[in-house]
């Protein structure tokens, strides 16, 4: 059942087994404020056994594009489309949080996207592969982000 993710009272509601489960509750009220903002779009998650496209739409990118695999169980993931760009995003137990922004239009930004939690280390799979800049949000913390530019057709 999907859940409508408040910026404003952080809830870690799913996201309890992870280690850094308020820094990843808090890294996710972030991204819903962030859409709210820009483009008035509601933000909610689902638990990821219950949208495995979405999920699966993130692994085959990562996987294709780069051979990457992510290690960490999926916690939360959601799929829609803002603005000419089709979003997914996937939330995993360890505190990562990936997002493939892929824009329907031909020659649009296509991208996907890291971000670690507070606390959390960077997966071994992305160590040797990215550099992290970090950026501090008051819901969040300090939050690092990496990014790729997605060169395939998905």
């Amino acid at each position: 059942m999907p859940y409508t993710v408040d910026f404003e009272h952080v809830s870690t509601a799913g996201l309890e087994s992870s280690p850094v489960a308020e820094a990843l509750a808090g890294l996710r009220a972030n991204e819903a404020r962030y859409y709210r903002n820009k483009y008035g779009h509601v933000f909610t998650v689902s638990p990821a056994s219950e949208v495995p496209e979405a999920v699966d739409r993130v692994t085959t990118i990562l996987r294709e594009e780069r051979d990457i695999v992510i290690g960490s169980r999926p916690l939360e993931a959601t799929a829609f489309e803002v603005d000419g760009l089709r979003m997914a995003y996937v939330f995993y137990e360890s505190g990562l949080a990936i997002n493939v922004m892929y824009s329907v239009e031909d020659g649009g930004k296509r991208a996907v996207g890291f971000k670690l939690a507070d606390g959390m280390e960077i997966p071994e799979e992305l160590a040797a592969r990215f550099k992290f800049a970090r950026q501090k949000s008051k819901l969040a913390g300090v939050i690092r982000g990496s990014y790729f530019v997605i060169k395939g057709e998905y």
